[in-house]
């Protein structure tokens, strides 16, 4: 076994400095992807901010600078099943995935290397960056104030955030956002302005051009499974209900709605078994945070356990959908309120 290959065995990555996994872009799948990345800044005039793009914990720009951080886990395939495995979310599955974050990351670097967000139009048009930078955001789903780009309503974070979704909705190739955002008048607003300040600026150095990184790869004296060790969000009350919905969910799957000799599957398994999509598409349309989706699921499956549910074997399809909408009711109740409780 060759020795960069032994580095990724179980054992190692349990054990072994991530700084010393010997973890990169180039030789990989992420390199064409940049490089594709790469000639769409160009294309989109903005060479003089050709941002440096390097393996780190997550998505990110460090503020102040021109650099783009991408998660390390997209370096290796093995790592990528880690990370799914572990958080049952994955940012970035497959080229045009990837793309659309590396976008959204290049709306922040103009705005710190230009500047933008001193500018009294960019606050006029976003709001102020100085706004406190909130976790657990309120979503408004379908809000035309505000363009649709990554998963979770994203641009509604804050206004960095806001500008970054726009700017990536407009660096889209071949994407017409003039025709797509028509009935959204405030969302073209921001594309409108967007295209006339980039406009303005691509002719011009700017004034920040730092390299500087933040928990660039080669610095992470921790293994990998201590990356995911972090404690999960807890002291989020369930309803005092909920014990009765699942019961109720399957009682309605129960031997009335099949033969009474039709096998039985487990329903605590079943709902394992949906963590990632539920995870996922939660987010994409309630904002509702794959770290909080994750713990409720699986809290969820523990009370089925508990309550020795389960279904008949062809009504799969009609639990999957109970079990969706109830998991979807809760993630909507959290977004609005802040809590499960009703």
């Amino acid at each position: 076994m060759a020795p960069q290959e032994s580095r990724f065995q179980e054992a190692n990555l349990r054990s072994v400095p991530i700084k010393d996994l010997g973890l990169a872009i180039e030789g990989t799948e992420l390199e064409p992807i940049i490089a594709e990345f790469l000639r769409e800044v160009d294309r989109a005039g903005l060479s003089r901010v050709m941002p440096r793009v390097y393996l780190s914990t997550e998505w990110g720009v460090p503020f102040g600078t021109i650099s783009i951080g991408v998660p390390f886990y997209l370096a290796r395939p093995e790592l990528v099943a880690i990370q799914a495995e572990q958080t049952s979310h994955v940012e970035g599955v497959g080229r045009a995935d990837i793309l659309r974050y590396l976008r959204h990351e290049m709306g922040h670097v103009v705005n710190y290397a230009y500047k933008l967000y001193e500018r009294e139009d960019w606050v006029r048009a976003f709001g102020s960056i100085t706004q406190p930078y909130l976790e657990d955001y309120r979503p408004q789903p379908f809000s035309h104030r505000f363009v649709r780009h990554l998963p979770g309503w994203y641009a509604q974070k804050h206004p960095d955030e806001d500008w970054a979704e726009t700017f990536a909705v407009w660096m889209t190739p071949a994407l017409d956002w003039r025709t797509q955002y028509a009935a959204w008048p405030t969302a073209l607003q921001k594309l409108e302005y967007c295209d006339s300040v980039v406009e303005q600026v691509r002719q011009t150095e700017p004034p920040v051009r730092s390299e500087e990184r933040d928990e660039d790869v080669s610095e992470l004296a921790y293994s990998v499974a201590d990356h995911y060790t972090q404690v999960e969000p807890d002291g989020d009350e369930l309803p005092a209900g909920l014990s009765g919905a699942l019961t109720a969910i399957f009682d309605e799957l129960g031997p009335a709605a099949a033969p009474a000799d039709s096998p039985r599957k487990p329903a605590g398994a079943l709902i394992r078994r949906l963590e990632r999509d539920l995870v996922t598409n939660i987010f994409c349309w309630t904002g509702h945070f794959p770290e909080r989706t994750r713990p409720l699921v699986r809290r969820l499956a523990d009370l089925a356990d508990e309550l020795k549910q389960g279904y008949p074997v062809e009504r799969e399809q009609a639990a999957i959908i109970a079990l969706t909408t109830l998991v979807t009711a809760l993630a909507m109740n959290y977004v609005h309120r802040g809590t499960y409780l009703p």
